[in-house]
C-alpha cells in the first residue's frame, strides 16, 4: 500500500514559476522577432565612399575580435573643402540590430560613446573637391568591452543632423563554427545552386534551450538580401547543432561579379571601354554587358571595392571622382527597376544606382559618381517594395566562386543581451 503525499505550492513557489514563464516568453518574443536588416546607410547626398575595413582586409565584412589587436578603420568623403565638425556616436545593438535597452553604457564601453572626428584632410589636385574624414576603433577615447552588433552614427555638430550610420560586429569566439559549401544539392542536381553545411559546437557555454538561446545568420557574399535567419538544424545534441543537406541553406549560385578599374583617368584600364572629359568632369564607360548564357571563370572580390590609383600614394585624398556609366543590353524590358549593385552601393538609396530603359536602343543605362579604384558590380531587379533579386541576364551557375558568412549569437536564459560568440567565413573554390 502506497501513500500519496501532495505538496501544496507556497506563494514563493508560484512566484518563482511565474518569473520563469515570463522570462521564457520574453526570450521567445525576442527570438521570433529577430528579423531587422543590418545595413549601413548614408543620408547626406554630399557624403560618398563610406568604407568599413578591419585590419586592411577590404574583401571581408567589418568584424573585429574582442580583446585582440583588431582595428576598425572608418572613412568617408564630403564633397567640398568646407570643414564640418562631425561627431561619431557608438550604439550597441541586439542580434536583430535594434538598440540594446537592457544594458548600461558602462557594460559595453570604456571611455566615451560620443567623440569628434579629428582626422581629416582636403583632396589634392582633383577635379571634384572633397574632404576625407576617418577614424579608428578602438582609440584612446573609445574601447569596446562586449561582443555583439554595433552601429556608428556620424552627426554634423552644426545642426545635429545625422549624415550616415555604419554597422559592424565584434565577436568573442566562445563557440566553434564550422562552415562548408558544396555544389551537391537536392534541388537541381548541380546546375545553378550551392549547398551550405554548418556545425556549431557549444564548448563550455550552457545551452539548455537552443531554440531560445541561439540565433544564427548565414549570408552569401555578405549580402543582406541573401541572409537566412535561424535555419532549422538537421541534428541536435547536448553540445552541438548541425545543418547537413538543409534546404534552407541552399543558395542560388549566381555568377561572378563584373569588374572594372579606374586607375588613371587619362586612359582606359581593366573593364573600361573608354573615358571622356567634357570640360567639367570625367566620364568612365565600362564595357556594355549582355546576357551571360554560360559560365566563364573570372576572378572577382565578391562585390567588394578598393580605393586606389596608378600612383598608389596618398590615395585617400589624391583619387579623383568620375561619372561611371553602366550599360546593360538585356533580352527584354522589365517592369521592376534595374540597379547596379555591389558593396559600394549598399549604403545609399538604391535610386542613386538605377538604370533607365531606352526604348530606342533596347538597353538600360545609368551614371554613378564613384571614386577612383577597383569595383565589383552586378545588375539586380528592385520591385515596388524595395526588394532586390538577381536579373535573369546574370545567370546562375554552380561553379561560381562565392563567399559565405555565418554568425552565431548567444543569450543566457536570464541574460540581458545577445552576444556574438561565433563567426566564420568560407569561400567556394
Amino acid at each position: 500500500m502506497y501513500t500519496i503525499i501532495t505538496m501544496k505550492k507556497t506563494p514563493i513557489d508560484n512566484m518563482g514559476q511565474t518569473i520563469r514563464i515570463v522570462l521564457l516568453v520574453a526570450l521567445f518574443c525576442l527570438f521570433t522577432n529577430l528579423s531587422a536588416e543590418a545595413r549601413s546607410v548614408v543620408y547626406d547626398p554630399q557624403v560618398k565612399t563610406l568604407q568599413m575595413i578591419v585590419n586592411d582586409d577590404w574583401m571581408s565584412l567589418p568584424v573585429m575580435q574582442l580583446g585582440s589587436d583588431d582595428v576598425l578603420n572608418v572613412s568617408f568623403d564630403e564633397l567640398s573643402h568646407t570643414y564640418h565638425r562631425y561627431l561619431y556616436r557608438v550604439e550597441r545593438c541586439e542580434a536583430d540590430w535594434t538598440p540594446s535597452e537592457g544594458l548600461f553604457e558602462s557594460d559595453w564601453l570604456s571611455g566615451f560613446s560620443e567623440n569628434p572626428i579629428e582626422d581629416y584632410e582636403n583632396s589634392l589636385n582633383t577635379t571634384v573637391l572633397y574632404t576625407h574624414y576617418q577614424l579608428q576603433i578602438p582609440n584612446e577615447r573609445c574601447q569596446l568591452k562586449m561582443s555583439g552588433n554595433y552601429r556608428l552614427h556620424i552627426v554634423d555638430d552644426e545642426d545635429d543632423h545625422e549624415v550616415l550610420c555604419a554597422e559592424f560586429m565584434v565577436v568573442e569566439r566562445l563557440m566553434d563554427v564550422g562552415l562548408g559549401v558544396t555544389t551537391n544539392t537536392d534541388v537541381d542536381v548541380n546546375v545553378s545552386h550551392q549547398q551550405v553545411a554548418m556545425t556549431v559546437n557549444y564548448r563550455s557555454l550552457n545551452v539548455s534551450n537552443p531554440d531560445l538561446q541561439l540565433h544564427t545568420v548565414v549570408m552569401q557574399n555578405g549580402r543582406e538580401d541573401t541572409r537566412r535567419l535561424n535555419p532549422k538544424p538537421t541534428f541536435k545534441r547536448h553540445d552541438q547543432m548541425k545543418w547537413e543537406h538543409c534546404r534552407e541553406l541552399i543558395f542560388d549560385a549566381g555568377n561572378e561579379y563584373h569588374k572594372f578599374e579606374m586607375l588613371d583617368l587619362s586612359h582606359a584600364t581593366m573593364g573600361v571601354d573608354h573615358i571622356v572629359w567634357d570640360g567639367k568632369a570625367y566620364h568612365v564607360f565600362p564595357f556594355v554587358q549582355a546576357p551571360r548564357r554560360n559560365y566563364l571563370y573570372d576572378e572577382d572580390a565578391d562585390g567588394a571595392f578598393l580605393i586606389r590609383n596608378s600612383d598608389n600614394y596618398d590615395i585617400e585624398r589624391t583619387c579623383d571622382y568620375a561619372w561611371v556609366h553602366f550599360t546593360l543590353s538585356p533580352s527584354e524590358a522589365y517592369a521592376d527597376e534595374v540597379v547596379a549593385d555591389g558593396r559600394w552601393a549598399t549604403a545609399e538609396d538604391a535610386a542613386n544606382y538605377q538604370l533607365d530603359y531606352n526604348a530606342d536602343t533596347g538597353g538600360y543605362s545609368g551614371a554613378v559618381l564613384l571614386k577612383q579604384g577597383y569595383y565589383n558590380y552586378q545588375f539586380m531587379l528592385r520591385d515596388a517594395t524595395g526588394t532586390l533579386r538577381p536579373m535573369p541576364e546574370e545567370g546562375s551557375f554552380f561553379e561560381t566562386q562565392n563567399s559565405y558568412q555565418a554568425m552565431v549569437y548567444y543569450r543566457e536564459i536570464t541574460g540581458r543581451t545577445w552576444r556574438l560568440v561565433g563567426y566564420q567565413q568560407v569561400i567556394l573554390k
